[in-house]
């Protein structure tokens, strides 16, 4: 494997972020990486701060993830949920008894004063990552999907009501507004390339470009942003990416992907079966690379992960 000269600023939500950010963290130093995460998805359940995005890519870089369901924590145990739910409660929301663990640190750190970053670089140092994992901001931003039978909480969407009711627009609430967190506007001055990991476009990656200024940022970003699209041969690898799309009334394809980030990227990665598709997103005003994005092994997203410092740099 190659060394690179660059430092990297990689943006990410969910399960197919989570293992870009993986790849890059096995070719990249940690002075030269930054996983910013998306935080829309927080949300409070039995009394705790819960970070799914956060906590995805922190158990990915750590080694530990469910390697079934891409997130939560391998050989996870739910004797809590079964206790809780015997009390009464309603636990649509499932945290395992490992998992459980770190919203108790964190929100007792959070309580104590600190800082989302704050906690989030102590969580990830006592997991043994060395890579920077911060969130897009240490304020509050919520996405709500707006559906066909109300305004829907991300979790409530997504878990309760499994991505079911048809969508009619997403928006995003802030309590007086949203900052970059320090580590986002650090990396934000000193990366030479933009990653923006196969995640959600409406849901994982549409939520940091909120967060005040970023937008602006990356419109004006001198070095080089290259995506990495998370639809396939017109479907979502994982998460309803694909639904939304078509119940906002655009095609779900790597083209439509594109146009989300038309001005914000230079560079968009497809995979081989959208290979047909590469002229129309030249067209937008990117370059193009075709390989495969399916990322099933560690091997396949190093992989990955290589083809897109290579698409950057060259």
């Amino acid at each position: 494997m190659p060394s690179y000269d660059t430092n990297a600023l990689a943006l990410a939500g969910g399960v197919g972020g989570a293992k870009l950010a993986l790849g890059l963290a096995k070719i990249l130093t940690p002075e030269q990486l930054t996983v910013v995460v998306n935080t829309g998805d927080d949300e409070v359940f039995y009394g705790l701060h819960v970070s799914p995005d956060l906590d995805t890519v922190m158990y990915t870089l750590a080694g530990i993830a469910n390697p079934e369901s891409g997130w939560g924590i391998t050989g996870e145990t739910f004797n809590m949920l079964e206790r809780l739910s015997a009390y009464g409660e309603d636990t649509w929301f499932g945290l395992g008894d490992k998992d459980l663990a770190t919203h108790i640190r964190r929100t007792d750190l959070l309580r104590n004063g600190e800082t989302l970053s704050e906690v989030t670089a102590k969580l990830a140092t006592a997991l043994g990552v060395n890579h920077g994992i911060v969130p897009m901001t240490d304020d509050s931003l919520k996405t709500v999907v707006d559906t066909e039978i109300g305004s829907l909480a991300f979790q409530d969407y997504f878990v309760k009501h499994r991505s079911e009711p048809k969508a009619n627009a997403i928006r995003f609430e802030t309590d007086g507004g949203a900052s970059p967190s320090p580590g986002f506007d650090n990396a934000l001055n000193d990366a030479d390339i933009i990653v923006y990991c196969p995640s959600n476009p409406y849901l994982s990656v549409a939520p940091i470009l909120e967060v005040a200024g970023v937008r602006e940022r990356i419109k004006l970003f001198s070095g080089r942003r290259v995506a990495v699209s998370p639809i396939v041969g017109g479907e979502a690898i994982k998460g309803p990416a694909a639904k939304l799309m078509a119940e906002f009334g655009v095609e779900p394809s790597c083209v439509d992907v594109a146009k989300q980030y038309v001005g914000l990227c230079d560079l968009f990665v497809i995979d081989d079966v959208d290979a047909g598709r590469a002229n129309d997103i030249e067209a937008l005003g990117m370059d193009v690379l075709v390989c495969n994005t399916i990322m099933n092994s560690d091997e396949d997203k190093t992989e990955l992960a290589g083809k897109v410092l290579d698409f950057a740099l060259r």
